[in-house]
């Protein structure tokens, strides 16, 4: 069975940067694409980027495009997410996912795709 750790994030300021990681176990690594998703307060889980099997391919939402940068790690089963420019909008819980899927047909179908989740990691930026 597919299990997700998320760590990182935690309070920061706006305008900062950081990073979260999520390690990958109990399966293929390179079966699967693999996600980050957030959901704020009161609000919805939305999609925010995902990475093909190989890195070779990404996919980010409109509202993280050119400040969130996504990478994998095949050989040690970890994904990231370099968060930069943080806004108080990004105050999430975020978390990672992985699917037998693309990062754009990702992107389309958001958390209507059978996925496997991680249990969330809070990140809280001050204004």
């Amino acid at each position: 069975q597919v299990q997700l750790v998320e760590s990182g994030g935690g309070l920061v300021q706006a305008g900062d940067s950081s990073l979260l990681s999520c390690a990958f176990s109990g399966g293929t690594f390179i079966s699967y694409a693999m996600a980050w998703f957030r959901q704020a307060p009161g609000k919805e889980r939305e999609f925010a980027a995902a990475i093909s099997w190989n890195g070779a391919s990404t996919a980010y939402a409109d509202a993280v495009k050119g400040r969130f940068t996504m990478s994998r790690d095949n050989a040690k089963k970890t994904v990231a997410l370099e968060m930069n420019s943080l806004k108080s909008e990004d105050t999430a819980v975020y978390y990672c996912a992985a699917a037998k899927t693309t990062p754009d047909f990702w992107a389309t179908r958001g958390t209507n795709l059978d996925a496997d989740w991680g249990q969330g990691t809070q990140v809280t930026v001050s204004s």
